[in-house]
């Protein structure tokens, strides 16, 4: 078998044969390509943290608004709670006074009407109340003393009886009764008894008059 033998015909003249790449070739356009990657990847990386932390921040500061804005209720609210116990404290003082200036009267009368003899008859009923001044300890200095006006009342009975009978015994047995401790007696400060005998549609009548002073509340 016969050598055959290669010719190159170059028509190009040498402009169209490729150059034979060289590894030192290949690597320097290997790196000039991979640096300006990794540059870009690196910047495109502490983009995305930048990004994450900012949004972070972001919701941090936020959440730190609201909370403040709730902080910010809640002091408004105590405040406008403080006020309120003030006020309601003060109304709370006022009726008290209010009750202190009063007094069930509805036990009063029926104690009275249930021990009122059967042979006298109420002719008048009535109820007075003054104001004395006495000296008291003070709520915020118990040492100091202070004066204060205290209610003193007075139930007024005016009662008629026959003269022929001999009611005042009753009388008195009424008295009695209504300065038991089961009764009166624990409200009452005395019970003053005054009688009269007076003409009433031709007829001779004794009139009772009973004063009772109740004890003075503070």
């Amino acid at each position: 078998m016969k050598n055959q033998a290669m010719f190159k015909i170059d028509l190009l003249k040498g402009q169209g044969i490729p150059i034979k790449s060289r590894p030192e070739s290949i690597a320097v356009m290997a790196i000039a390509f991979i640096i300006p990657l990794l540059i870009a990847m690196a910047m495109f990386g502490y983009y995305l943290r930048t990004t994450i932390i900012i949004s972070v921040r972001t919701q941090e500061i936020r959440n730190y608004e609201s909370n403040t804005n709730k902080l910010a209720e809640a002091v408004n609210l105590q405040r406008s709670l403080e006020n309120e116990k003030k006020t309601i404290n003060g109304c709370l003082s006022d009726v008290s006074s209010a009750i202190a200036n009063h007094m069930q009267w509805s036990p009063v009368l029926e104690t009275m009407i249930k021990n009122l003899p059967n042979s006298v008859v109420l002719t008048k009923l009535s109820v007075k109340q003054n104001f004395v001044s006495k000296s008291v300890p003070s709520k915020e200095n118990f040492e100091k003393m202070i004066s204060v006006s205290v209610p003193v009342r007075t139930l007024y009975m005016k009662i008629m009886a026959n003269a022929k009978y001999d009611s005042a015994k009753e009388v008195r047995d009424f008295r009695r009764q209504l300065l038991l401790p089961e009764n009166l007696g624990s409200k009452l400060e005395t019970v003053q008894v005054s009688q009269q005998v007076e003409n009433y549609k031709e007829k001779d009548v004794v009139f009772y008059e009973i004063n009772c002073v109740f004890k003075s509340e503070m």
